[in-house]
C-alpha cells in the first residue's frame, strides 16, 4: 500500500465516527425553549451545516431574529443542555463499526495527522469524542469547528491555519483528506482541493455521494484495509 506523507486527515463526527442517537435533538429542543420561551415546532436539518448555521436557520424558521444576543444565548444553552446529558449520550449513542480500527490504523502511518472538520462547536465535539473514547486518536488542537464559519466550505482554511500554528507546517488541499457522510462534506473537500472519502452511514445514499464528486464512497468503516486504501492511495 502506498503511504502518503505528509497527510492531514480531517474527520466528520456525527454519522461518520459516531451515532449520538436522539440526545442531541432533545438537547436542542430544550435549549430552544429556554432561549426563546417557546417550543421548537419547526423541523430543522443539520445535514452537514455548521452549528452556527443550523441554529441561525432554526431561529429564523420560527420568525425570530438571531441578532441581539439570541443566537449566542441559544448556543450557550445548547452546550449546557448537552453537557447535562453527557451520560445519556454515552448510554444511548455508539461508535460506528470500524471507526476505532480505522483511526488506529491511520494514526500508525508515518506522516499522518488526524483531526476533525465538524459542524459541532468545539466544546461539543470534545464532549462527543470524549464520551466515546475517541480523543486519543485525534489531535483536536488542529481541525475546524462549528463556530469557525457559517458555511462548512469555509472550514478547511481554519484547519490549515491551526495546523500551521501548532505544527509549524501549512498543509495544502492536495495533502488533505476529508472523510464524511453528507453532500456538504463532499462539497467542502472539492472547494478545498482535498481528497474526499465519503461513507454512506448517514442519510445520503452512496450513489448520491458519488454523483456529488466523492473520490471514494465506502458503505461504512468496517473494512479497515479499504479505509486505508481510500485515504492513502490518490
Amino acid at each position: 500500500m502506498e503511504k502518503c506523507a505528509p497527510l492531514l486527515v480531517l474527520w466528520d463526527i456525527d454519522h461518520t465516527l459516531i451515532d449520538a442517537g436522539t440526545v442531541g435533538r432533545r438537547a436542542y429542543a430544550a435549549a430552544f425553549q429556554r432561549a426563546t420561551g417557546q417550543p421548537l415546532t419547526r423541523a430543522w436539518q443539520f445535514d452537514g451545516r455548521t452549528e452556527v448555521a443550523a441554529a441561525t436557520e432554526v431561529l429564523r424558521a420560527h420568525d425570530l431574529d438571531p441578532g441581539d444576543g439570541l443566537l449566542a444565548g441559544f448556543l450557550e444553552l445548547l452546550v449546557a443542555e448537552l453537557h447535562d446529558r453527557a451520560a445519556d449520550l454515552a448510554d444511548e449513542g455508539r461508535v460506528l463499526p470500524g471507526a476505532v480500527a480505522a483511526l488506529t490504523a491511520l494514526g500508525a502511518l508515518p506522516g499522518v495527522r488526524q483531526s476533525v472538520l465538524t459542524g459541532n462547536l468545539r466544546t461539543l465535539a470534545v464532549l462527543k469524542l470524549t464520551a466515546f473514547g475517541l480523543t486519543d486518536h485525534l489531535d483536536l488542537r488542529l481541525g475546524a469547528y462549528g463556530e469557525d464559519a457559517y458555511e462548512r466550505a469555509d472550514l478547511p482554511g481554519h484547519a490549515f491555519d491551526r495546523a500551521e500554528r501548532v505544527l509549524g507546517r501549512r498543509f495544502l488541499g492536495s495533502e488533505t483528506v476529508i472523510i464524511g457522510d453528507t453532500l456538504r462534506d463532499v462539497a467542502t473537500a472539492r472547494a478545498a482541493g482535498a481528497r474526499c472519502v465519503a461513507v454512506a452511514t448517514g442519510l445520503v445514499p452512496a450513489a448520491e455521494l458519488a454523483a456529488a464528486g466523492a473520490d471514494v464512497v465506502l458503505p461504512d468503516l468496517a473494512d479497515t484495509a479499504a479505509v486505508l486504501r481510500a485515504v492513502t492511495v490518490g
